[in-house]
């Protein structure tokens, strides 16, 4: 560990650069048109980054070092790593582009994500701080069989990582396609490569610190934005909502609810998903172990909040000034969308832009701020996927290593260098298949698995954990029941729905256009309750030995809780 070398690791990742920026071999396709700037400044973060991993591969000894940053913390620097582990290329690109399509509907989705925060911070985060070590796992199964508990929570969280995964990679390899000239498969590889680099060599302060620094940029990219798209209104959001709506082709039609979910129960039962799905993401609640206790775990989300909120606001300012400012650019429309005069036709105003809806916020900056500040957000939103990507990384590591080899296979007898070798070897196998899926997958709308991660959270995550810290009478039988059916239900109906049953598996219905066997397209507002339903009935239904244990344990755990008292670090101890 003490010889490597980030510029050797930098060296390696420059070559795809240079043969995507190399002249286009005579009598072969041409190439995408190379952003310059954009790969400078993607290689100058990478360069930092890497050097920052040095730095955390010296300090990384202990299992503790590599999973939780050794505790060390603070609730400000965890709200920034928070935000930028949240904050992906989804939110970033896909809601702004939501804005831009769909308008006031667009917000269903980052007001989603964000409510689910609050009740991360009255509900979990101390909780999870005080009962857990190192996952998730370690909380819910705290009174309960720990072989049951922890392959179910390790299985769930591996699942919505690899959902995660498959989307934050085709998204990488589609964006770095069309802004760097690199072929996909290069932009797939050079991202795999350096999330393993980040976490198997820097583990969870490597990561933590390219977090922080990701959530920077792109939170001062943001603001920059926004502000420069604004004065184009004097400053007026009035005249700004004014200007998208004699731009948008649905008129007045933007500024009311219905265009991008027409019914209510498909409404609420994404907003369940996306809300309740925040509070079961291994990778989000992996991050309250890195504070040295409780009181900085609450910190940790009140400011993860607060920089979340912020960053929604700005995207949906990015979204609705887009609206108005692209359509004075033809040029980042496709020559069908143009009219005679070479203006942007109205009605292709969604429809034409060259990239898709994804591309409003790149084509947005290069409007407002030029070339150079194409560059920057090109860079930005290329970091902000690798951040995610190696906090996803190190929570399907850690499942696979803590939960399924130290705590199942070894039944807690492994070493710490032992648990610590496995990580390495999971992180590096996990790249491996990222890299593969994320190939595999170029050419389908993975839109949906996102979607899904966050139902399989909402559904197999959340309701395990929340019963297992507030309901006295759950028991191991419960919980494993409950999140099984929470998993599997989600699962099934996703595959169901439209999204796969007719967009990804091509069935279609008498008129052509693709459908599902179910009207529903998220499955959250079954799965969860279902998930709840069934933890309720086995567990009162269970009247054995074990069971009667676990319901006296309670008290204990409630107490723990509450006060710290016997967790490792807390400032109770």
């Amino acid at each position: 560990m003490k010889r490597f070398s980030p510029w050797l690791i930098l060296l390696i990742l420059l070559v795809p650069f240079a043969l995507a920026a190399a002249p286009a071999i005579s009598g072969q396709v041409e190439r995408q048109s190379t952003n310059v700037t954009a790969i400078t400044m993607f290689l100058v973060f990478v360069a930092g980054t890497l050097g920052i991993t040095y730095w955390a591969a010296k300090r990384t000894r202990s299992v503790k070092d590599f999973y939780t940053a050794g505790g060390g913390i603070t609730g400000l620097q965890n709200g920034l790593a928070i935000a930028g582990d949240f904050m992906s290329a989804a939110s970033f690109l896909g809601i702004s582009g939501l804005v831009f399509a769909s308008g006031y509907d667009g917000l269903i989705y980052s007001i989603g994500f964000l409510v689910g925060w609050p009740i991360i911070m009255f509900m979990l985060a101390e909780q999870i701080r005080n009962l857990g070590k190192f996952t998730f796992a370690d909380v819910a199964s705290y009174r309960f069989g720990q072989v049951e508990i922890r392959t179910m929570a390790a299985l769930s969280s591996l699942v919505v990582v690899a959902f995660y995964l498959i989307a934050q990679m085709v998204g990488a390899g589609k964006l770095i396609q069309l802004l760097f000239g690199l072929d996909y498969w290069m932009a797939v590889v050079a991202v795999g490569v350096l999330m393993m680099v980040y976490v198997i060599f820097g583990g969870m302060t490597a990561t933590t610190w390219v977090q922080i620094i990701k959530a920077v940029l792109l939170l001062a990219g943001a603001t920059f934005m926004a502000i420069a798209s604004l004065s184009a209104f004097g400053f007026s959001p009035e005249e700004m909502f004014r200007q998208a709506i004699e731009a948008h082709p649905k008129g007045d039609d933007i500024m009311a609810p219905g265009s991008l979910i027409k019914d209510p129960i498909n409404a609420i039962s994404l907003g369940l998903a996306l809300m309740f799905g925040t509070a079961g993401l291994p990778h989000i609640l992996m991050r309250f172990f890195t504070v040295p206790d409780a009181k900085e775990a609450r910190k940790s989300v009140f400011y993860a909040t607060g920089f979340i909120g912020y960053f929604y606001i700005l995207t949906f300012i990015i979204g609705f000034a887009a609206i108005v400012l692209l359509a004075q650019h033809p040029e980042f429309f496709k020559p069908e969308a143009l009219a005679a005069n070479g203006a942007v036709l109205q009605d292709q105003l969604v429809k034409g832009l060259d990239g898709g809806t994804n591309m409003v916020a790149i084509r947005l900056a290069e409007a407002v701020g030029g070339n150079l500040f194409l560059g920057f957000i090109s860079a930005v939103a290329f970091a902000t996927i690798l951040a995610v990507v190696a906090g996803l990384t190190l929570a399907g590591a850690s499942a696979i290593s803590h939960d399924l080899y130290a705590s199942v296979i070894a039944r807690g007898h492994s070493n710490e260098a032992t648990e610590i070798r496995v990580s390495k070897i999971a992180t590096f196998t996990l790249g491996l298949v990222a890299i593969g899926l994320g190939i595999a997958f170029e050419s389908q709308n993975v839109a949906f698995m996102v979607g899904l991660a966050f139902a399989i959270a909402a559904s197999a995550n959340f309701p395990v954990l929340a019963a297992s810290i507030f309901w006295g009478r759950m028991t191991t039988l419960g919980a494993l029941a409950g999140g099984f059916a929470g998993l599997l239900s989600a699962v099934v109906l996703t595959i169901l729905s439209k999204a796969v049953w007719g967009d990804v598996l091509g069935n279609v219905g008498p008129d052509g256009q693709p459908v599902g066997l179910i009207a529903l397209n998220n499955p959250a507002i079954v799965s969860i309750p279902l998930a709840f339903f069934v933890i309720w009935l086995v567990s009162m239904l269970d009247n054995s030995e074990r069971a009667r244990a676990e319901r006296l344990a309670y008290r204990a755990q409630r107490i723990r809780c509450e006060t710290g008292i016997g967790a490792e670090g807390a400032a109770s101890h």
